[in-house]
């Protein structure tokens, strides 16, 4: 139905008609959803900011107590120096040198603010614009860069976990802000400074720098502290060790930010990226080897400080020469590796497939030799190429070594078409290699034999150098101090000092003859005791029977002033009644001594009769430079008089002659110095060889032997296998000391050339012996307690009567 149109309503009087809505604009819209969406973020920022308020608001009174940072104590490791200050030893978790920041290179600041917070003196710990051109670098994809501050990560790093989340960013900011407000830019800096983690085991730049360069940091250079600072961002992918190209790219991109940044100009650039690198892993020569020292230290601090020993940065000063202990680490390696040149080649170490893709052999050598590192100058290889007269090996850096003529000498066995297959060597044989002297390679092998060397002042009772075997890393037992061997005939001067108290002197003539003990003498088997080489003398010189290390005379000494009496007198000079039984053996060094052992009681000979313990702790400091123990080297004087200083002086006499003439004449032609002293030692079966010897300053002790005792070969004795290391130890130790002979002290005087107790000059003491001597006895006289004076003439007559 249609519907009619309306009619116009009437309006009241005084009210005008309304007007239809005009027309509204385009923007219209758009206005009231911008406006609405404003509003929606202004109350959205509200209530973030009344979020982050209350978060704050219970946050900051559970932030933790800084002040401590005020007076930073970190964890310092034990450090165990030389008496010249020349690192030997660091123990604990964290390897850390805690430097001010006033002694830090203003390079290395440099280069880590360069590398990490270029505006840190600018800014209130937050900065903003690093964080603005941050967020513009990420978001143009160019080179990823962060916005934390050298402050926030001393935050991070010294009080909060690494985890990502929005509390611990709050905590972070907070005790950044705390931070700035309660210390100076320098104390931040100089904590960061020490207490970023590094890489190998470093804490601080003052550690990385002597862990990766070998050096000090005040020696570092525009080149090494870009490397440095390149480590804090990633400690393990920026390592130059384990990845020189990624730590080399760090390196060159720090150098330009040090450029960009004004702190050093273009030329200085251009040079500090040409520097080649040299890093302490690659080579051995930037430090003391001085491992075993380094854990006895290690040992004594510890059972007197207990754990805190490896955190408050105790710095241990001992008595060692560095150029002594070095000197002793080449010497006693040497000839250990010179007696391997003698031994029958025990083969390859391993043998690899290697893969006939050039590209992958690199990778399975890499693989190989991580297995078989480098033990100092005993290199590590790979065969590629094996013949009768040329092998050519590769090394883990990928230089090619090639062995000919002499250098193949040591390995004929593994090169004969009738070697074995696990000696032969071949391609894919994992061998070991050294220099020689004339700058050539040799094929060699780890030693199966080990070997021990100390030296102390017998002055002092002060070590000086001490190695305890070929390789602290192979083998840690220290053989100084805990191995138990026969001293063989270097023990034979202890044996005559305690004869020169029963009235024996230099020129009593006794027989070198044979000697036969029959089973009931011996109470077990019958004994048929031997010289070396076999052989007899006759009648000669107490003199002349040590020269020669006669073993015959040697057990008639022994038997002549009683074993009794014998093993009571050793123990002046520190040696074990148990470890010597009172039988004749003893003559010819059949207890057991430690090479420390021997090396006092040879002091007790070089310093006139005193027994002085050795020491080897000088001085233990703490990190703020105050002396918590030190040392005072004993006083020569009665309380450790313990043989009179004509028993010394005499002894001393002998111990010089078969220096010059002797078994030991050898020190003398190459060491051409009439101050020497000392006594050759080769056991039973020449399982131990021993040098024990001394000048009037150092006493020193050579021994080489196998860990399970066992023959050495035939012709190898202490003159020929010990000594050697001995001589060429002292050859360095004595550079530049005067030659200091001994004087004679009251007591003794000289009677046509030879020394006498003054009592025995005229007629005195046991003298040469006339006629036949005969043989002697096959049973031992009756032992007599330790004289207090010279023997009666009727007990020096029964003595006689041994001889008859």
């Amino acid at each position: 139905m249609a519907t009619e149109p309306r009619e116009p309503r009437e309006t009241s009087p005084g009210r005008k008609a309304s007007k239809p809505p005009a027309p509204r604009s385009w923007w219209y819209w758009p206005l009231r959803v911008l406006l609405g969406c404003v509003g929606l973020a202004v109350a959205l920022v509200l209530a973030a900011t009344l979020t982050v308020g209350v978060a704050l608001a219970v946050a900051y009174p559970n932030l933790p107590d800084i002040s401590d940072l005020a007076d930073y104590r970190p964890k310092l490791p034990l450090r165990v120096f030389s008496t010249e200050g020349a690192l030997l030893g660091e123990f604990g978790e964290e390897r850390r040198n805690l430097t001010p920041i006033a002694d830090i290179p203003q390079v290395m600041k440099n280069a880590v603010l360069a590398a990490e917070d270029a505006r840190f003196y600018n800014h209130g710990g937050v900065d903003y614009v690093g964080v603005l051109r941050a967020g513009l670098a990420n978001v143009n994809r160019a080179k990823s860069q962060g916005a934390s501050t050298i402050t926030m990560q001393v935050a991070r790093n010294v009080y909060l976990s690494s985890e990502k989340t929005f509390t611990r960013k709050i905590y972070e900011l907070l005790l950044t802000l705390k931070l700035e407000h309660m210390l100076s830019k320098d104390q931040i800096l100089e904590i960061y400074m020490n207490q970023i983690y590094l890489g190998n085991r470093a804490y601080g730049f003052a550690a990385a720098c002597e862990a990766y360069f070998g050096k000090p940091l005040q020696k570092i250079t525009i080149a090494e502290a870009a490397m440095l600072a390149g480590l804090p961002k990633a400690p393990t992918a920026n390592n130059p060790i384990n990845n020189p190209r990624r730590a080399r790219a760090r390196q060159l991109y720090i150098i330009d930010r040090m450029a960009e940044n004004g702190f050093i100009d273009r030329d200085d650039a251009a040079t500090a990226k040409a520097e080649e690198l040299h890093l302490r892993n690659a080579s051995d020569n930037n430090r003391v080897h001085a491992e075993y020292i380094a854990e006895m230290v290690r040992q004594m601090v510890f059972n007197q400080y207990g754990n805190d020993a490896y955190t408050r940065g105790l710095n241990v000063y001992t008595t060692v020469s560095a150029g002594d202990q070095e000197a002793a680490y080449k010497a006693l390696r040497k000839g250990l590796m010179d007696y391997e040149r003698r031994q029958i080649y025990r083969g390859p170490e391993q043998f690899i497939d290697l893969p006939s893709d050039p590209k992958e052999v690199d990778e399975a050598v890499d693989d190989a030799l991580a297995d078989h590192p480098d033990n100092g100058d005993v290199l590590s290889a790979v065969v590629l190429d094996a013949g009768p007269k040329r092998v050519v090996a590769v090394r883990a850096d990928g230089d090619r070594v090639e062995i000919t003529g002499d250098g193949l000498k040591p390995a004929q066995s593994g090169l004969s078409d009738k070697a074995g297959p696990n000696i032969r060597i071949r391609r894919g044989a994992v061998i070991r290699v050294v220099r020689t002297p004339k700058g050539s390679f040799e094929i060699t092998q780890i030693p199966e034999i080990e070997g021990a060397f100390v030296a102390l002042d017998p002055r002092s009772g002060a070590l000086k150098a001490l190695v305890g075997g070929f390789d602290f890393g192979k083998n840690k037992f220290n053989h100084v101090t805990q191995a138990w061997r026969q001293p063989g005939s270097s023990f034979k001067p202890f044996i005559y000092s305690a004869s020169l108290e029963k009235g024996f002197t230099p020129a009593t003539v006794i027989n070198d003859a044979p000697l036969y003990f029959d089973a009931g003498t011996t109470g077990g088997q019958p004994w048929e005791p031997k010289n070396y080489g076999g052989g007899y003398d006759g009648p000669m010189t107490m003199r002349h029977a040590l020269e020669k290390s006669k073993n015959l005379v040697s057990i008639r000494i022994l038997q002549s002033i009683g074993t009794k009496y014998a093993q009571d007198w050793i123990t002046r000079f520190g040696f074990d009644k148990e470890k010597h039984p009172a039988y004749l053996p003893m003559a010819l060094g059949a207890g057991s001594v430690t090479p420390m052992q021997m090396a006092a009681a040879y002091s007790v000979f070089a310093n006139g009769g005193h027994r002085l313990n050795p020491w080897l702790i000088a001085k233990v400091v703490d990190q703020k430079g105050r002396v918590l123990l030190e040392t005072r080297p004993p006083a020569l004087d009665a309380s450790n008089q313990v043989i009179e200083p004509r028993n010394a002086f005499i002894i001393d006499s002998l111990l010089n002659s078969v220096a010059r003439v002797g078994t030991a004449a050898r020190t003398q032609a190459m060491l051409k110095r009439p101050d020497i002293y000392g006594k050759t030692g080769t056991t039973n079966d020449s399982m131990d060889a021993w040098f024990a010897g001394f000048q009037p300053t150092l006493a020193a002790i050579s021994w080489i032997g196998y860990d399970t005792p066992r023959n050495m070969g035939d012709r190898e004795t202490g003159g020929g296998l010990s000594l050697p290391v001995w001589v060429n130890f002292m050859e360095y130790a004595l550079q530049g000391v005067p030659v200091q002979e001994y004087q004679p002290p009251a007591g003794v005087v000289n009677n046509g050339g030879e020394w006498f107790y003054e009592e025995y000059a005229r007629n005195g003491g046991i003298p040469s012996l006339g006629g036949d001597p005969g043989a002697a006895p096959t049973g031992a006289t009756p032992d007599a307690a330790v004289p207090a004076a010279p023997p009666a003439t009727e007990e020096r007559n029964k003595i006689l009567d041994l001889f008859r």
